[in-house]
């Protein structure tokens, strides 16, 4: 018995002017990845289109952390002076990079 099945036809794309440089380079990619040239394409494609869609739509905990700091923004009361916070939280910093504030 042979299975027969219906493939439906895949879309295509000409891609018009592309730079040297950039064909060169997902040649070199596709070839590190052991992919076709066609197949390098579509995966960076999708990736990055996936990379996109998470960032339009971030975590609700984010979300949910974001609105907290914005409720709490601007209502931060202190009986010391600017300058002197600024210089007492530095000083209680743990060692790390410059902080220029």
């Amino acid at each position: 018995m042979v299975a027969w099945r219906l493939q439906r036809a895949m879309a295509s794309l000409t891609l018009k002017n592309l730079p040297d440089d950039l064909l060169n380079a997902l040649r070199d990619a596709a070839k590190n990845e052991r992919r076709s040239l066609t197949q390098e394409v579509i995966h960076l494609l999708s990736s990055a289109l996936r990379g996109r869609a998470e960032s339009l739509h971030p975590d609700p905990e984010v979300l949910a952390q974001v609105a907290a700091w914005r409720k709490l923004a601007g209502r931060w009361k202190s009986d010391v002076a600017r300058a002197t916070e600024a210089a007492e939280l530095a000083e209680r910093r743990t060692s790390g990079r410059e902080v220029d504030f």
